[in-house]
């Protein structure tokens, strides 16, 4: 069982969080729309307020948040452009979790203090040729001495123009072995000779989000890079991590849907149409009804599958669903919104076009909705054979 913050700071920690972020994160999106890239000063709050440890034990500089509560903070964070759950998410979630899961005494006193004190981290698992496929995985790890030598591309990496250190998923075998034993991780410093990070992909939005290619040529690593010191475990450590990455940017997908919900009310008060505001049409409150009904929906599944996780269970299912659900849902909820907009939500000068496009995106990160259908369709069929 994970008790978590304590109670009474968490919800302190909540409020000022929610006034931060419609105080000052909203505020900023014009600038971010503007340069592509978050304010200097906004990093350095958001550093000072410790949103970079919120799941770090305390022990390492964090603030011990169990996963309900890291899923309830990224929700609220996430009122805001995606932007900012972005920088800070694989930092919390999908890195912490792999290094607090898989890594040795050593190398979490080494790097969860630097990620809790605002060092940003990137998580390479997807390659040109490769994502969900770990058998086509083409990166690959030779032993060299008592070290390692790394070669290859990772793709669509998010932060990696902004990051420290990435967690690099990487080969130690040529043949693709049972249950991903081929496949091992890597704390890799990108500042290490050979590596290197390609130019920042553009995209259809997420403005102030970067993704790019990390390359690696001949890159040496000391054995002590190699998470947990042991071979074989890398692909095992992604998949339990993105448990968690995947229970974020479901919370995330949610929170968003909220925003834009929020701006769509706002919307038909003040839009007027045959003399009255078009929130007096029973088919625009049907549209903002239904979207109500599928947010609430989504956040009972976020806190169940957080608060099964928090109990020990294994939540691979309920994440998997968690997290089709919430990032489906948003994408109904952002159409419907420009529907409430009408002709103005086809325009860039309304937020309703900003929402509609950078909500897509979420029903692919993290496992496609079809990649985690099958996962939920396997274990579902699995159990059943099991219990025959």
């Amino acid at each position: 069982m994970n008790p978590g913050m304590d109670a009474d700071v968490f919800d302190q920690f909540i409020e000022q969080l929610h006034r931060y972020v419609r105080e000052r994160l909203v505020p900023a999106e014009k600038e971010i729309l503007e340069t592509d890239r978050i304010p200097d000063d906004i990093m350095a709050e958001m550093r000072e307020m410790g949103l970079f440890g919120i799941t770090m034990p305390e022990q390492y500089g964090g603030a011990g948040m169990n996963v309900s509560q890291y899923a309830r903070t990224i929700r609220e964070l996430s009122y805001a452009m995606p932007c900012y759950r972005s920088i800070t998410s694989i930092n919390i979630g999908m890195v912490c979790s792999a290094i607090l899961k898989g890594g040795t005494e050593a190398q979490k006193a080494q790097w969860l203090p630097q990620l809790a004190a605002g060092k940003v981290a990137s998580f390479g698992l997807t390659e040109p040729g490769s994502g969900s496929d770990s058998a086509a995985m083409q990166t690959m790890a030779v032993r060299s001495g008592n070290g390692w030598v790394l070669n290859g591309t990772k793709r669509y990496i998010t932060n990696a123009p902004f990051a420290h250190v990435a967690l690099i998923m990487a080969r130690t075998s040529k043949d693709a072995l049972p249950k991903n034993a081929h496949v091992s991780a890597f704390l890799v410093p990108m500042d290490m000779p050979g590596v290197t990070v390609g130019k920042s992909d553009k995209k259809m939005g997420q403005a102030g989000s970067h993704i790019a290619d990390i390359v690696m040529e001949d890159v040496y690593l000391p054995a002590d890079a190699l998470l947990g010191d042991e071979e074989g475990k890398g692909f095992v450590t992604a998949m339990q991590s993105l448990d968690n990455g995947r229970l974020s940017v479901g919370s995330a997908a949610a929170g968003y849907a909220r925003r834009a919900l929020d701006s769509a009310l706002r919307y038909a008060n003040e839009r007027k149409a045959f003399g009255e505001p078009i929130a007096n049409f029973q088919l625009i409150q049907q549209m903002l009804a239904d979207s109500e009904i599928e947010i609430y929906a989504a956040e009972c599944m976020l806190e169940d599958a957080c608060r099964r996780a928090d109990a020990g269970e294994k939540v691979l299912r309920q994440a998997a669903a968690a997290k089709v659900f919430a990032t489906e849902m948003c994408g109904r909820v952002v159409d419907r919104v420009v529907q409430i907009y009408g002709g103005a939500g086809y325009l860039a000068e309304y937020d309703a076009e900003r929402f509609f496009r950078d909500a897509r995106i979420y029903r692919i990160y993290e496992g496609t909705t079809q990649i985690l259908q099958l996962q939920i369709a396997k274990h579902m069929l699995r159990e059943w054979a099991a219990n025959q």
